[in-house]
């Protein structure tokens, strides 16, 4: 079995797979500061409510874009699991070519993600993920990382209305009964997710235009994307172990490689 780690700016999500099956996921917080101790023992912990050993683990992949919580997170992981885990970044196999402006500036989770789309649905695909961040990015039929688009999150919208003024209050981002909202609750769900839909809609349509991408497929992921997917037929897919799978399957490009490497080396010095 293998561990995949998501480490986002809200949660660090983790999945386990054995062979192709996602066998068990969980979730920390991000934001809640850990030592490696405290990363280690919850680790084991939920491992252990979803009837796992941490001996069971045989290897270990992150993708990070919270550099700070590395450091205690590699280091629980290499005292409780025993494992060295391998963190997705440059020298790393994906499959994907990134061929924008600044290859090494785009987010490892945003990686992942184009993996998996790519390797589950085919190219031309255009992948939306809807975390703290809403991105759109681009994957060409041969697999090259084209373009990206980065927007306000969902729930980052609905933090600014309610920190930023007096009488707005926190609330559940839902979609209301009607955009015809005739209260300050049902009004600010309409203004978000009927907004986030008309984005998403609007996006999707512009980088068909600007592409000339026909036969683009538009797949989405992330916490509240199976709201907005289902409010839209713009959206072809809505798979909710997108970036699991594509940590899974950057894990086994790379691990398939080591073996050849370690092959080739026992083929020379016999």
């Amino acid at each position: 079995m293998i561990l995949v780690i998501d480490v986002g700016n809200t949660n660090l999500t983790y999945g386990v797979y054995e062979g192709q099956t996602l066998r068990a996921t969980f979730r920390m917080m991000t934001k809640t500061p850990r030592t490696s101790d405290e990363y280690g023992i919850l680790i084991l912990q939920l491992l252990s409510n979803k009837q796992i050993k941490g001996r069971e683990i045989e290897g270990v992949i992150i993708a990070s874009v919270v550099p700070d919580v590395m450091h205690s997170l590699t280091g629980g992981l290499i005292r409780y699991i025993g494992r060295q885990p391998l963190n997705v970044g440059p020298g790393v196999k994906t499959g994907i070519k990134v061929v924008t402006e600044n290859p090494r500036a785009i987010g490892a989770d945003r990686i992942v993600d184009a993996v998996a789309a790519y390797e589950k649905y085919g190219g031309p695909v255009l992948v939306l993920d809807f975390g703290t961040a809403t991105t759109y990015d681009l994957v060409t039929a041969d697999g090259n990382f084209a373009a990206g688009i980065t927007a306000p999150g969902i729930r980052i919208s609905s933090e600014a209305l309610w920190k930023q003024t007096a009488k707005l209050p926190n609330i559940e981002i839902k979609k209301p009964k009607s955009i015809l909202a005739q209260e300050t609750i049902s009004s600010m769900q309409a203004g978000l997710v009927y907004g986030q839909i008309g984005q998403t809609e609007y996006i999707i349509r512009k980088v068909r235009e600007e592409s000339g991408l026909k036969d683009l497929k538009v797949v989405a992921t992330g916490g509240l994307g199976r709201l907005i997917a289902e409010e839209t037929d713009s959206i072809d897919v809505y798979d909710a172990a997108l970036t699991l799978d594509g940590l899974r399957l950057v894990y086994e490009k790379n691990h398939k490689q080591q073996e050849w490497c370690r092959w080739k080396e026992a083929e020379r010095n016999p």
